[in-house]
């Protein structure tokens, strides 16, 4: 099959979602598979006649990912055209001949819905949700407003936009994050006032809309689904401080336990919120959601990701294992789901 890995962009998430890219590229190669690794932004400016007869592997440039964010600016500066058009050259030339396209995008421009529906409206065929449940679930605040309708428990909490009157306080210590970021990125506990101004200057570095809600005090967990269906649970216990960029990305710095030391019961609670969550946001295809578990034993769905990291250590890759799913065979049943 001829596969387009689309990664890069201009994301807060890029450096992430290019060593995702690099994997899943490898693993479709291995399966037997036309594949081509294309950055999404910077395009491919060689002749694209039979590339996808071509072995154009430059997966070998990608490093480790970085411990903060890209330097968008730089990349940026590659395109001069960059500001008039988000595609690459060639890069929509390329998936229109391919079979499928193989999403290994994260953050804006890319999990947020934009590129779906434009593929939607091209006919490209593309792994992950549709455009529709890209934009709910990349919008913690409208998330968390279809959570609260479907009676899908989600911590206490409200959002506001830059320069709006803030509605009444949630109470110390808060959660302030970036109401469409991604990987940690623009999220602070906030513990007294002072730290809370800090916070929200910093969320709104990355979007105009915050959401502020209440810090769950316990455990951290997170729930594949693929097809529907809930993958084992996961629990998260970074070694030092929350689960931030650099605990996700940097090897060693998160403890990760697959299947999670739950009771039965409390593991199947956790993976029908995380189906029910997949159907409230009318996602297709695959998707991972994100838990705390306060020491009462509550649960608490904090988000919906529906382009899950495909790294080193990334968390769906580590659940599907535990089912006897190898990484490859995971990549060839995300994309055979796609087509289906």
């Amino acid at each position: 099959m001829k596969v387009v890995v689309l990664a890069g962009g201009t994301s807060t998430e890029r450096d992430v979602s290019l060593v995702s890219g690099s994997m899943i590229y490898k693993a479709l190669k291995k399966k037997g598979h036309q594949a081509v690794l294309l950055d999404v932004y910077l395009g491919y400016k060689g002749e694209t006649e039979g590339i996808f007869e071509k072995d154009i592997d430059w997966t070998e440039k990608i490093g480790a990912i970085a411990e903060k964010n890209p330097d968008l600016n730089a990349i940026k500066a590659l395109r001069p055209d960059g500001d008039k058009k988000f595609f690459g050259p060639n890069v929509i030339e390329i998936c229109q001949s391919a079979d499928a396209v193989f999403m290994a995008l994260h953050g804006a421009n890319g999990e947020d819905g934009k590129i779906q529906a434009c593929f939607e409206l091209l006919g490209i065929p593309y792994t992950g949700t549709d455009y529709i449940s890209s934009a709910m679930a990349m919008d913690k605040g409208i998330s968390k407003d279809l959570f609260k309708a479907y009676g899908i428990p989600t911590p206490a909490g409200t959002r506001f936009k830059i320069g709006e009157k803030e509605p009444e306080k949630v109470p110390y210590p808060c959660i302030v994050k970036a109401c469409c970021g991604g990987s940690s990125v623009g999220v602070c506990i906030a513990r007294n006032d002072e730290e809370y101004e800090l916070a929200k200057k910093e969320a709104f570095r990355y979007d105009p809309e915050v959401v502020v809600e209440q810090y769950i005090d316990g455990r951290e967990f997170s729930v594949g689904v693929m097809d529907g269906k809930a993958l084992p649970v996961i629990e998260i216990a970074p070694k030092q401080g929350f689960y931030d960029y650099k605990n996700k990305y940097q090897a060693g710095s998160t403890i990760e336990t697959c299947p999670a030391e739950l009771s039965e019961e409390k593991t199947k609670e956790m993976q029908q919120i995380a189906e029910k969550v997949f159907a409230a946001l009318r996602m297709k295809n695959y998707a991972r959601m994100d838990f705390r578990m306060d020491r009462e034993e509550n649960l608490y769905c904090l988000e919906a990701n529906t382009l899950p990291g495909m790294t080193p250590t990334s968390l769906l890759p580590q659940e599907a294992a535990v089912l006897g799913i190898s990484f490859e065979d995971l990549c060839e049943n995300i994309l055979h789901y796609a087509l289906a």
